[in-house]
């Protein structure tokens, strides 16, 4: 996985509908960005597959732009990259990574 992330990633406790490969998963989503987030699953989906996303009124599609088994310590899933997302769509992914940065703050 590449270190040279182009947008912020925020936690999220979301949770996603994932459907592609004849596969339709229903797993948390472990961040949220801009470009796309990590999907929790011990099953994901081929390098370079696509699948539609939904969650949170959001429907997207996405591409499998990388994997992780689980077996190095990380928690196993795969991450996924927005394709064509308009700017209506933007702006919801926005909204929600606010609620979602508030949500995962917390104050003395």
């Amino acid at each position: 996985m590449s270190e040279n992330r182009k947008n912020l990633r925020i936690p999220s406790q979301l949770r996603c509908w994932c459907e592609g490969q004849n596969v339709t998963v229903f797993a948390r989503i472990g961040n949220l960005s801009e470009g796309g987030l990590f999907l929790r699953t011990s099953t994901p989906l081929p390098l370079g597959s696509r699948a539609m996303i939904r969650f949170s009124q959001l429907e997207a599609e996405v591409s499998v732009v990388w994997a992780v088994s689980g077996e190095d310590g990380r928690p196993p899933g795969m991450g996924l990259k927005f394709e064509s997302i308009d700017e209506k769509r933007l702006e919801q992914i926005r909204h929600m990574m606010s609620d979602e940065a508030g949500l995962n703050h917390t104050r003395d």
